[in-house]
């Protein structure tokens, strides 16, 4: 299911980003401290901090394919967010 909205993650939890399978998204940190952006095959939740992203607020990517971002996930399609003391994201994608 296709999206274009902020998603308020869950203070020093994963919550995911995309609502469905993606190949590709845009997505921005406009909350107040650094996110965590980690990538995965399937709904379910990353079980630890390896392999994410950090992007400070103000950072993001621009229709970037996910298997980009995370080359070492065989057939990533879902992105997830984890900030400790919880975030706001923009996140875009079809």
């Amino acid at each position: 299911m296709a999206q274009n909205t902020t998603i308020n993650a869950t203070a020093g939890a994963w919550t995911q980003l995309t609502s469905a399978d993606v190949t590709s998204l845009t997505f921005q940190n406009i909350g107040g401290q650094y996110a965590l952006i980690a990538g995965t095959l399937g709904a379910t939740a990353p079980t630890n901090l390896n392999g994410a992203l950090r992007y400070n607020p103000g950072q993001g990517e621009r229709a970037v394919l996910i298997s980009d971002l995370f080359p070492g996930v065989s057939g990533v399609n879902r992105a997830w967010v984890y900030a400790d003391n919880g975030t706001r994201i923009f996140i875009s994608h079809a």
